[in-house]
């Protein structure tokens, strides 16, 4: 019985598979838990479709698509927030707006570059996950950025915790919750591009939001949720794609 759990660990491949994983099911609800309570579960769908330029740039270029997607998903997480605040419309409207333009380009730029390279990229694995394709590169790349958003987490803890229940209780005390939100929304990029290696661009917002949303209703301190989510974000079954073509 224990070699029908070990045996597969023999193989790099599925040693990387597990490592992503644990991050994956561990980084997207801690993350989660402020989107919860933030109401930002529509940013978080909006960033995973968003990231697919700077993904397949990297197919194209030959770079990472993990470490290509990085600058694409914090500069729509920045841009929707500068939209939304100059040009005077709502939060939603920008993530609607940035949502379908940014996964339309990174259809385009997918299906001319399949035709005039010929890159063996599969559009199954890149909305549904290749979590048996992640590269050492990629489980490096999770590491410093899991590494990063929990020093970042720490850090902005307090802050992140008032300007959530309470925005303009923040803003009355002084707190700089423009900058807060500027942050949050990096580090939530952040841990969307760790997802989206395991769980693709689709499943990624089921990770982030459903975690945390079922801690939610089960305590009733923040701290608590966060614990209870990250318990509970590795266990639900993953769906791998075996199909060699994608190397994330």
């Amino acid at each position: 019985m224990i070699d029908f759990f070990v045996a597969p660990l023999e193989y790099g491949f599925m040693v990387r598979a597990l490592i992503g994983s644990v991050l994956v099911g561990v980084m997207c609800p801690l993350v989660g838990a402020y989107v919860v309570t933030r109401n930002l579960a529509f940013m978080g769908d909006a960033l995973a479709h968003a990231v697919l330029p700077g993904m397949v740039l990297g197919f194209i270029v030959g770079f990472n698509p993990a470490i290509a997607a990085v600058p694409t998903g914090v500069s729509v997480a920045v841009l929707v927030r500068i939209i939304s605040r100059r040009a005077g419309l709502s939060t939603d409207t920008s993530i609607g707006i940035l949502f379908a333009a940014m996964f339309a380009l990174g259809l385009v730029m997918l299906a001319r570059a399949t035709r005039a390279t010929q890159i063996g990229v599969n559009l199954e694995d890149l909305l549904l996950g290749q979590i048996l394709g992640i590269s050492p590169t990629g489980i490096y790349v999770s590491l410093g950025i899991t590494a990063i958003v929990i020093l970042g987490l720490f850090a902005l803890h307090h802050w992140l915790l008032f300007s959530s229940f309470d925005p303009v209780g923040s803003q009355v005390v002084g707190k700089r919750t423009n900058i807060i939100d500027y942050v949050f929304l990096v580090i939530l990029a952040l841990v969307i591009v760790i997802g989206i290696q395991a769980a693709g661009v689709i499943l990624v917002m089921a990770m982030l939001v459903t975690p945390a949303a079922t801690a939610y209703l089960l305590v009733r301190r923040f701290v608590t949720m966060m614990i209870v989510a990250a318990a509970l974000g590795p266990w639900p079954p993953w769906r791998a794609s075996t199909s060699p073509t994608t190397s994330i």
